[in-house]
């Protein structure tokens, strides 16, 4: 059995986390860690829960010697700037690390301080992370110590566009990207935008222009098309509890056909168990990928206005956050990649 550890249980990522790991027949939950409920039995925050797991929560000092006890691998779904010592701590530690923050997303130190206004003091742990989206780097997520989870948004945008990208059938300039996620992907804290008073029977965008996921879209994709590249990006807000509904537009190259479009998808993916790329003319929607680990892509090539429109759909406490997570645990410990995260799809 794999020995795990999840710092920061409490959040909606770390519940998600529990809840799946506890279904997971290799694994075992060794301890929970939440400051604010230290003590509590973890299925008093999650009711749901209850018979199944009656973990209490523990506070774990990440600074403390051998703070991760006798885990093979930490979960850390802590928020950005305090997962550096975390993830370095783990390092030091033998143990494996699977990051669900930005900490360890983005290779240039300098860039995440821009973008996150927090200096980056786990340098060490930050050169040796790879970036977890696994139909990108199935391979080298295998052999890593420290795995930086992807965010939502990014795995929705990307996973739609970088193998169009990677295989030269669209532009590198002018993408832009419209996405629209449930409530939860704000967090389980209290905050003005996210009460049902004012998310309720509205739908608002943010962060135009200055979404902390966009260096980390931009570097994936750049890495897809071998040059810079700079994506419009522009999320929202919506009334519901989760999912996301990514919609990329892209400026096809001369002569492209949506059967090089279906060949390119099919051979980034035919390996993939978690991407379904949906039959030309068909849209994904968020509740067909509710509670699964599933990414949906659809695409049209519209003739009329020189464009190809993408749309993907994901559960972003699923595979946007928690389930992919587990989905780098198998990889990083020789399962099938589908362990533990094969539920199907809720409906309705």
């Amino acid at each position: 059995m794999i020995k795990v550890g999840v710092l920061g249980s409490t959040g909606y990522a770390g519940a998600e986390l529990t809840r799946l790991l506890a279904g997971h027949p290799e694994a075992e939950l060794i301890f929970l860690d939440s400051r604010r409920n230290e003590g509590q039995p973890y299925s008093v925050m999650y009711p749901h829960l209850r018979g199944i797991v009656e973990n209490r929560c523990i506070s774990v000092d990440v600074e403390g010697e051998k703070p991760y006890g006798d885990a093979d691998v930490v979960f850390c779904a802590l928020p950005h700037g305090l997962s550096q010592t975390a993830v370095q701590k783990g390092l030091e530690s033998g143990v494996k690390v699977i990051d669900l923050s930005a900490d360890f997303r983005i290779a240039d130190p300098k860039v995440y301080e821009t973008w996150y206004k927090t200096p980056h003091i786990a340098l060490d742990a930050l050169s040796q992370a790879v970036y977890g989206l696994v139909e990108i780097n199935r391979e080298k997520i295998k052999g890593a110590n420290v795995v930086a989870n992807p965010g939502c948004y990014p795995t929705s945008i990307l996973l739609a566009t970088y193998p169009l990208l990677k295989a030269g059938l669209i532009s590198s300039e002018g993408l832009i990207a419209d996405s629209k996620s449930g409530v939860s992907g704000a967090g389980r804290n209290l905050s003005d935008g996210s009460l049902y008073g004012q998310s309720n029977e509205s739908v608002k965008a943010y962060g135009i222009g200055t979404h902390r996921h966009t260096p980390e879209i931009e570097q994936l994709l750049s890495d897809a098309a071998g040059t810079p590249v700079l994506i419009q990006f522009t999320p929202h807000l919506i009334p519901m509890t989760r999912g996301i509904l990514s919609t990329i537009y892209a400026q096809p190259k001369k002569g492209i056909t949506e059967a090089e479009i279906a060949k390119a998808y099919a051979e980034a993916y035919q390996d993939a168990p978690f991407v379904r790329v949906l039959p030309s003319g068909e849209f994904p929607q968020t509740k067909a990928v509710a509670g699964s680990n599933f990414c949906d892509i659809g695409y049209k090539l519209d003739t009329r206005t020189n464009r190809i429109v993408l749309v993907s759909a994901i559960d972003n406490l699923i595979k946007g956050a928690a389930g992919q997570a587990v989905q780098n645990m198998n990889l990083m410990f020789g399962l099938k990649e589908t362990v533990g995260i094969s539920q199907m799809p809720l409906w309705p």
